[in-house]
């Protein structure tokens, strides 16, 4: 297990609650609980570093699953 299946789960279990709160938001997900929610990605990740360190939280979109926009990385990395 990951360090952050834990609040991905807690994310999937509680998605239908969550909407009801945060729908379209970028909501921080530590533990078992949403410690922040957020308009922008940036804001989300600048907040939170603060007072939590890195690999210890989840930023998640708060969608439906079929609102979810897929995401694209893209590397400089060249192979």
């Amino acid at each position: 297990m990951s360090n952050l299946d834990k609040e991905y789960q807690y994310f999937e279990d509680n998605r239908a609650a969550l909407l009801k709160q945060y729908r379209g938001k970028l909501i921080v997900i530590k533990g078992k609980g949403v410690i922040g929610a957020y308009d922008s990605e940036t804001e989300a990740y600048e907040d939170t570093v603060k007072k939590h360190k890195l690999g210890t939280f989840l930023i998640q979109l708060c969608l439906p699953d079929k609102e979810i926009p897929p995401q694209v990385f893209h590397s400089r990395v060249i192979f």
